[in-house]
C-alpha cells in the first residue's frame, strides 16, 4: 500500500467532518450506561490525566460510540487527550456526531446558525428535522489523501439543497446507495487540542481544489462557508473519535466506527506521523505524578479549544 503524502498540518482552518453545518443532528443518543474503567477528573490538563490516568487495554475495550456519547464535553476530551492518531483510516466508516453536554450549542441549528450568520439563515429551521438522516458517514481514500462524507437520502438533500446536481457521486455501501459529498484533504498534522502529538487531520479548507468538488453543496464546508477542520485518534480497532471544527471554535464531536477493522483486531497501515515533530513516546509509570486528592476544578472543557475562542 503506497505511503500518503504528508503536509503540515499547523493550518488553522477548520474543522469537521462533514459539512458538519449541515447536517446531522442526533435526535438523541440511544441509552447507554457511561465507560465505568476510563477515569475523569475535572480540573487537569492533557498532561496530567493521560501521566496520571493512562487507558488501559481493558478501558479502550469498553468504549464504544454509544457509551463515549454520554460523556459530557470535559470528559470527552480528557478521553481524546490520552488517544493516539493511530494509522490512517482506509475505506468507508459509519459515523454518528453528539454535542456532549457543556461543550456549547445542543442543537445543530444553534450551532450553525451562530457561525454563518445569513450564509442558511433561511434553512436552519429544516436541518434539526432532517438532519439526522443526512451523514451516514466518512469514505477514506488513504493511498490518494482524500476523503468523501457518504450522504444518504437524496430527498433530505433535494429540501436542503433545493436541487441535487447530476454531477454527485454516488457509491453502494452496505446494500444502499450513498452521495459521497464535501470532500477534503487527508494527511497526518498537528491536533487543535493536543499539540504533543499528531491526529489523522480531515481539512476542507481547500475542498474546492479535489477531483469531485460539487460547487453547489460543497462550498458549505470550504473556506467561502464553515471552513471546516476534523481530526480524529484512533480508540481501538475499527473505533475512532474525533473533534470537529469550524471557524476556529469546537462544533460537536463525532465518531467513525468500522465492524470489519474491529472484527480483524488491529489496525492497519503505519501510525499517523506529520514526519516533522518527534514521534511521542509513551511516559513511564514511575514518572507519573502523584494525585492530589484535593484535585477538581470546573467544566472548563478544553485548554487549547478556549484560547481558541478567544483569539476567534
Amino acid at each position: 500500500m503506497k505511503s500518503i503524502v504528508h503536509r503540515p498540518g499547523t493550518h488553522r482552518v477548520l474543522s469537521f467532518a462533514l459539512l458538519a453545518a449541515l447536517g446531522i443532528v442526533l435526535a438523541g443518543c440511544p441509552s447507554a450506561q457511561r465507560p465505568r474503567l476510563v477515569v475523569f477528573v475535572q480540573g487537569l490538563s492533557p498532561e496530567e490525566i493521560e501521566a496520571r490516568h493512562p487507558l488501559t487495554d481493558e478501558a479502550r475495550a469498553e468504549l464504544t460510540p454509544e457509551n463515549v456519547a454520554t460523556l459530557a464535553q470535559w470528559e470527552v476530551d480528557q478521553l481524546y487527550a490520552r488517544l493516539d492518531p493511530g494509522p490512517i483510516p482506509d475505506g468507508p466508516w459509519q459515523g454518528r456526531f453528539f454535542f456532549a453536554k457543556g461543550g456549547g450549542p445542543s442543537r445543530l441549528s444553534e450551532a450553525i446558525g451562530g457561525l454563518t450568520g445569513r450564509l442558511v439563515d433561511w434553512k436552519l429551521a429544516r436541518l434539526d428535522r432532517v438532519g439526522e438522516a443526512l451523514w451516514k458517514g466518512k469514505f477514506f481514500f488513504r493511498d490518494e489523501g482524500v476523503l468523501r462524507n457518504m450522504i444518504d437520502h437524496e430527498r433530505v438533500l433535494e429540501e436542503l439543497f433545493d436541487a441535487v446536481p447530476g454531477s454527485v457521486r454516488k457509491q453502494q455501501i452496505g446494500g444502499r446507495t450513498v452521495a459521497l459529498l464535501f470532500p477534503a484533504k487527508l494527511y497526518c498534522g498537528e491536533s487543535l487540542y493536543d499539540t504533543r502529538r499528531e491526529s489523522v487531520i480531515i481539512d476542507y479548507a481547500e475542498t474546492d481544489t479535489v477531483e469531485g468538488y460539487v460547487p453547489e453543496i460543497d462550498y458549505l464546508a470550504g473556506s467561502d462557508g464553515l471552513l471546516i477542520r476534523d481530526e480524529v485518534r484512533y480508540v481501538r480497532p475499527g473505533f475512532y473519535l474525533g473533534r470537529a471544527y469550524a471557524k476556529g471554535k469546537l462544533l460537536l464531536t463525532f465518531t467513525l466506527y468500522n465492524e470489519e477493522a474491529a472484527a480483524a483486531g488491529e489496525g492497519a497501515g503505519e501510525e499517523c506521523w506529520d514526519g516533522r515533530t518527534a514521534r511521542a513516546e509513551p511516559q513511564p509509570m514511575d514518572e507519573a505524578p502523584e494525585e492530589d486528592p484535593d484535585d477538581g476544578g470546573e467544566e472548563s472543557g478544553t485548554p487549547r479549544d478556549q484560547k481558541h475562542r478567544e483569539e476567534a
